[in-house]
């Protein structure tokens, strides 16, 4: 099996409650990493890991937003129980992230959103391989089910048929009489195709 190199998360967005933000940092004491929490002006806090393979410190920088923490941002983690930590975080929290793990032949793309992985890509020099991608095909189906256009459509030449058969009735003139004929062909034709 390949040997990691490094995992960064090029992109990723946490959303925590000052609850979360609690456990999220107990997370990380419970698989023994070594951290600072750092508080800083208008309630914002950074959470500083160390990163004991490469002896780097990772900065997650947690912004205070309304009721709400928010870290957006990059980093890059070498530390086997870190990478793990990281993502069982990214899991449990429900964030969305892209992280790059990188091998020494190639790096697979992994995209998480709300917590879960949506696609899995193998990218070897300039040619990329999806190797996962997830397929709400309930949902479609649902959507799918509740698109009711036609039913909307069919209710509507129904109306527009009843209305041209009234001003029918009501007309003398044998040319608006045609007209009306011609457009009640075209919306009979419409309804006919809409009901196969």
């Amino acid at each position: 099996m390949a040997k990691r190199l490094a995992t960064q998360y090029v992109k990723t967005c946490l959303q925590l409650t000052e609850a979360e933000m609690a456990m999220f940092i107990q997370l990380f004491v419970d698989h023994q990493a070594s951290l600072q929490v750092k508080v800083l002006e208008n309630g914002n806090q950074e959470l500083v890991l160390l990163d004991n393979e490469s002896g780097k410190e990772i900065v997650l920088p947690f912004e205070r937003e309304m009721n709400t923490y928010v870290c957006r941002g990059t980093c890059s983690i070498t530390d086997k129980n870190l990478v793990n930590t990281m993502r069982k975080a990214v899991s449990t929290f429900k964030g969305s992230a892209t992280v790059h793990r990188i091998y020494e032949t190639y790096t697979m793309i992994y995209e998480y959103e709300h917590g879960s992985v949506v696609k899995i890509v193998e990218r070897k020099g300039q040619s990329d391989r999806v190797i996962y991608e997830y397929k709400d095909t309930a949902g479609m189906l649902e959507r799918l089910f509740r698109k009711d256009g036609v039913e909307q459509e069919i209710q509507s030449i129904k109306i527009q048929i009843n209305q041209m058969l009234d001003l029918r009735n009501d007309m003398g003139d044998p040319a608006v009489r045609e007209q009306i004929d011609d457009r009640l062909y075209q919306l009979t034709h419409r309804l006919f195709v809409l009901e196969a």
